[in-house]
């Protein structure tokens, strides 16, 4: 059925996209009504209940989101800084309750407080000069470190259009055979989190032969504590739509999809602006520099839903379906968007291309630390002295990023959550075993993830923490797989329980669960979750002990 929904939905192409008619369509009042859903269903001959099946799972489509003028970030960084108490009573004297909703990671986990108003985000002291936002007199931008210890390859102070793109020049003149051998020389892998090398996914679409396919930037930057993705499409866009351009070269791609979270604005609103400058300056459209070469982009925003950083459901997603995760085979590359052969990849990974081009892959091998090459960005919460955003080598201590980068923490901290939702809970007594590289951390029992960091604070109970992380993912949960959909909310259900009554939780009957949970999901969702809920009962025995029988 999925499939036959994709080539329904390929009808009208990339410009008349279904998904993004969702969008508009709830941008009045917060929801898709149903005579908007009769109407979409019968423009892209869809049924009427998959179009309400996909209205229905956006948190910024769905019926409950309408009406709503403010939202609190929710995110663990923001959780564990403990400030959204007060800035719900803030934004509650200016906003009716039903008016108030709530996002999941808006991305300033640098400062917390963070909010969204009129289409902008806010946080840190903004929270103090509501009245001037609602007002539209408040700029909604926000400042954080940004430094580079070791090699720059993402965080260089950009040339200007012609000067940058003047690489597409050399690009264009080389063969797809010669510029994929150097990204295999790099050794590039996926920075979203697996860590799959970008080689094996190029080569697999460039040698599957069909009339279209698509490069697809995976924006969708879901997991709490992240805003590496955010620094680049905000701060430096060029790399990344350089950097699918070439891929898409490689492949033999006409079209790229920058589909970036609602949660962003800003990030939207910019690379979109870096798009028609370059098209503006001849580097996009029909037969690019005289090559025979033709490429074009698609800024898709999405509407709030963390599976969709999975890239199976972030392709249904495009496509208007509800995002389900596919099951593999076939892969992405074989049959992907709208049925086409396509890659997916995320941010960091896609901005790191233009520069192994340019300098070489064996230069970009040449330093990081052995399957782990090239530079890594990590984001720093607002716990640290000098939060921000950090490019180091693969390989760097990270007792160097916290203590030198980050300047220490600027209170008590118990505990790391590094690379998302889904990544290792780290105890302060581990950082001198570790080091930002792939390999290390999952020698130690850990996940590096976005090397995004949220940190605990010694007062913060991690029995909350544990909550949290079953209550997000029973949220966020696609609901293919039972292992995920029904193994996160009964986690969530025991935890509760044991919180606010004297239930004690069965130690072997959680165990189970998390077991099938990360044997028996579809994906990294429910896969992943049992990896820091482990973590925390390895590692917090002593404070977790009271709830258990």
């Amino acid at each position: 059925m999925s499939k036959n929904l994709g080539d329904l939905s390929r009808r009208k192409g990339l410009e008349n996209n279904l998904f993004e008619q969702l969008g508009i369509s709830a941008s009045q009042t917060g929801t898709v009504d149903a005579a908007e859903v009769d109407r979409i269903a019968d423009e892209f001959l869809m049924g009427k209940a998959n179009i309400y099946g996909s209205v229905t799972f956006y948190d910024f489509l769905r019926p409950q989101n309408q009406g709503k003028k403010a939202y609190v970030c929710n995110g663990s960084s923001c959780l564990s800084a403990g400030t959204q108490g007060a800035v719900k009573a803030e934004l509650g004297k200016h906003f009716k309750d039903e008016e108030i909703g709530e996002m999941c990671c808006l991305g300033r986990c640098h400062e917390n407080k963070s909010f969204h108003i009129g289409g902008h985000n806010y946080s840190g002291d903004a929270i103090n000069q509501v009245a001037d936002i609602v007002a539209g007199t408040q700029n909604p931008q926000d400042k954080y470190n940004v430094a580079c210890l070791g090699n720059q390859v993402l965080t260089g102070v950009f040339p200007g259009i012609d000067a940058y793109y003047s690489l597409l020049k050399d690009v264009l003149k080389s063969s797809p055979d010669d510029l994929l051998n150097e990204l295999k020389t790099s050794g590039l892998r996926g920075r979203g989190g697996a860590g799959f090398p970008i080689a094996f996914k190029l080569e697999s679409c460039k040698n599957t032969n069909d009339t279209q396919k698509f490069i697809v930037c995976n924006a969708d930057e879901g997991d709490p504590g992240a805003y590496s993705d955010r620094y680049l499409l905000e701060q430096q866009p060029h790399s990344v739509l350089l950097g699918m351009i070439i891929a898409g070269y490689i492949t033999g791609a006409t079209a790229g999809v920058v589909y970036i979270r609602g949660e962003y604005p800003e990030a939207v609103e910019i690379t979109q602006q870096a798009i028609n400058d370059i098209h503006a300056a001849g580097y996009l459209g029909e037969n690019i520099l005289g090559s025979g070469f033709n490429y074009q982009f698609k800024v898709i925003k999405a509407q709030g839903a963390y599976i969709c950083g999975e890239e199976t459901a972030l392709l249904s997603s495009i496509e208007g379906q509800r995002p389900e995760v596919r099951v593999r085979p076939p892969y992405p590359t074989q049959i992907g968007l709208f049925n086409k052969p396509t890659v997916v990849n995320n941010v960091e990974t896609l901005a790191s291309i233009p520069y192994i081009i340019k300098n070489t892959g064996a230069q970009y091998a040449s330093f990081g630390k052995g399957r782990s090459t090239g530079t890594k960005l990590v984001s720093l919460d607002g716990f640290f002295k000098k939060p921000g955003i950090y490019e180091v080598d693969m390989g760097t201590p990270l007792s160097t990023v916290i203590n030198e980068l980050g300047g220490g923490f600027r209170q008590a901290v118990k505990a790391m959550h590094i690379g998302g939702p889904l990544g290792g809970l780290v105890p302060v007594a581990k950082i001198n075993d570790l080091s930002i590289d792939f390999e290390s951390f999952a020698q130690n029992g850990f996940l590096l993830g976005h090397a995004s960091v949220v940190c605990i604070p010694e007062e913060f109970p991690i029995i909350e923490y544990v909550r949290h992380l079953f209550e997000f993912t029973a949220h966020e949960s696609c609901g293919k797989c039972f292992p995920c959909r029904l193994g996160s909310t009964r986690g969530a259900e025991m935890v509760t329980k044991a919180l606010e009554t004297d239930y004690k939780m069965d130690r072997t009957l959680l165990n189970d669960l998390l077991e099938t949970m990360e044997v028996g999901s579809l994906c990294a969702l429910g896969g992943g979750l049992p990896l820091p809920i482990k973590n925390a009962l390895q590692y917090f025995d002593a404070e977790l002990k009271a709830y258990f029988a």
